[in-house]
Formats: C-alpha cells, sequence, structure tokens
C-alpha cells in the first residue's frame, strides 16, 4: 500500500499542473500535513524545461495558499478558541500533526509580531501552516489579513520556484527533493531577514511620522 501510494505521489509530480500546485498549496495553508516543497519546485522545474509557465506557477501557488489559509481564518474567526483548541487536541489533530502547544506557539508568535505576523509568519516552520488561526481568534481585519498572506507566501513561492527553475540545469529529475531540502533553508531565512528590515523599516518611519504630527 505504501509503494503504491508513494508511485501515485511520484506520477502527480511527474505530471504536475497549475490545479495540482493550486490544490496542493491549499492544503499545506490548511491544517493538512503536506509540505509546500513537494509542489512549487517540481512544477517550476517542468516550467524551466518548458512544459510550464513559471510565473503562472507562482500565482496559482499563492492563491491556492491564500485560499487554504483563508478557511483556516475564517474557522479561527468563526468558530473561537474552546473548539480550534479541542481540535488540536482530538485525534483528528493529531492526524493532521497538530496540537495545542503548535497552535499556542502560533498566537505567541502572532502577539509578538502584531499584524505583520501573518507576512513573516508563512517563512517559518510550524507557523506558516498556523498562522492563519489566531489571525481569525484576534478578529484581524480581513483584507490587512489577506493583503500580507499573500505577500508572504507570493514571497515563499518565488524562492521555492527560483530553487526548481534553477536545478533543472544542474540536477536530473529523481534528485530534485534532495536539492531543494538543501537549498530552501538558507533562502528562506535571507528572505525572512530582508523583509523584517523591512517591517522595521516601515515602523520607524510610520512613528517619526506621528511624532512630527503631534509636534
Amino acid at each position: 500500500m505504501l509503494e503504491q501510494l508513494l508511485s501515485d505521489i511520484g506520477y502527480i509530480l511527474s505530471n504536475i499542473g497549475y490545479p495540482e500546485v493550486f490544490f496542493g498549496m491549499l492544503l499545506e495553508s490548511t491544517v493538512i500535513p503536506v509540505p509546500s516543497e513537494i509542489f512549487v519546485p517540481p512544477a517550476a522545474y517542468h516550467a524551466a524545461a518548458g512544459e510550464l509557465n513559471v510565473w503562472l506557477v507562482i500565482i496559482f501557488a499563492t492563491l491556492g495558499a491564500d485560499c487554504g489559509a483563508i478557511i483556516n481564518y475564517a474557522a479561527a474567526y468563526y468558530l473561537g478558541r474552546p473548539i480550534i483548541y479541542s481540535f488540536a487536541n482530538s485525534r483528528w489533530g493529531r492526524l493532521c500533526l497538530i496540537n495545542q502547544e503548535k497552535v499556542e506557539k502560533a498566537e505567541r508568535y502572532f502577539d509578538e509580531h502584531g499584524v505583520v505576523a501573518t507576512l513573516t509568519g508563512r517563512l517559518v516552520p510550524v507557523i506558516r501552516q498556523l498562522i492563519s488561526v489566531p489571525a481569525g481568534l484576534a478578529k484581524m481585519n480581513f483584507w490587512h489579513f489577506l493583503l500580507y498572506t499573500t505577500i508572504g507566501a507570493g514571497a515563499w513561492n518565488c524562492v521555492l520556484a527560483a530553487i526548481g527553475y534553477h536545478l533543472h540545469s544542474v540536477v536530473p529529475a529523481d534528485q530534485l527533493n534532495e536539492k531543494v531540502a538543501e537549498y530552501y533553508d538558507v533562502i528562506k531565512y535571507g528572505i525572512l531577514i530582508i523583509l523584517l528590515f523591512a517591517v522595521l523599516y516601515y515602523a520607524i518611519k510610520r512613528y517619526r511620522k506621528k511624532n512630527v504630527v503631534k509636534m
């Protein structure tokens, strides 16, 4: 059964298209443990071979991530903390590889970084999957949530697509996943640092503007 499952996954990735990228990223942004690394880099790899368009890969991946994030946001917004935590502690939550500790970690990250966490959190392992939950629990403005989510998911998908596109010229298809694992951690934290500096710059600029107005 496991061999058949792996064979089916391998077939999907070797014949991946825009619908698979969209649906895979939708699942990755919900509570279902599907890593984005198995969808975007292979699709970009095929784009480098002329089978897909890399920009459409990024667009469909980002739209999928947005839709999945909206599901988490809406569930938290309308169901509230008791039901969310009850699910995290349930058998279904464990099957999705989440628990109360992970949800609490996502909430702490959101509390520490504010609404911008929905942007930077898209680049942090574990947090990326659940950052929409504390946004919904905090009743964050939906359009701000969607904007930050789109920017964060888009940046992450650009990183993954760039890796997959580049690797087409240096590795055979059967080694793609191994090489992606080697590259993406370094680039991910580089993008995260850039985003944090951008957020810091924006916060300082806004603070100075407020002080000028008060004077």
